[in-house]
């Protein structure tokens, strides 16, 4: 009886220390959620100079599959080496949404509200918000090309990766 007793007590005390962890992962999760969602739709890129990196693109795609959009928008943060603030002012640079070029582009501040729910943003980076015609395609490419350093491609989907390429990782 003895025994019972203290396994039953043990198990009480286990399940409640397990109880209070579980809570606080569950909070953290949470709290944390919007960043994990943006972060699985952001993709980066880096075009060389040799060994060197010359520019930096991150792009996060702001597409929800339960509301139904007539544009493709994308967060894009930019780092230019030795280069102007502004990318679409830019010779030599260029950035297409499966070969169409954006069709209106915004700056964003870095105190932007929009900027809180991204996940990859850095101090040195200039951010947009660009906007680009509707495509059909549940599968996107995203093309950011230099005359000096050629070409980067960022893929995105509009349902999950593992749909159309049928793997995990």
């Amino acid at each position: 009886m003895r025994n019972t007793i203290l396994i039953f007590g043990a198990i009480l005390l286990f399940l409640g220390c397990t109880s209070k962890e579980e809570k606080l992962l569950m909070q953290k999760y949470e709290k944390n959620k919007s960043y994990h969602k943006q972060l699985q739709k952001t993709e980066t890129t880096k075009l060389y100079d040799g060994e060197f990196t010359k520019a930096i693109l991150t792009a996060t795609y702001l597409h929800n599959p339960k509301e139904k959009t007539e544009n493709e928008v994308f967060v894009i943060g930019i780092y230019i080496e030795d280069g102007e603030e502004d990318l679409f002012s830019q010779e030599g640079y260029s950035l297409t949404l499966d070969d169409k070029a954006p069709k209106s582009f915004k700056v964003l501040e870095a105190e932007d509200d929009l900027l809180k729910h991204i996940s990859l943003v850095s101090e040195w980076d200039h951010f947009y918000l660009v906007t680009f015609e509707h495509t059909p395609n549940e599968s996107l490419k995203l093309i950011f090309e230099s005359d000096m350093y050629g070409k980067g491609e960022l893929r995105f989907a509009k349902v999950s990766k593992y749909v159309l390429t049928g793997k995990a990782f």
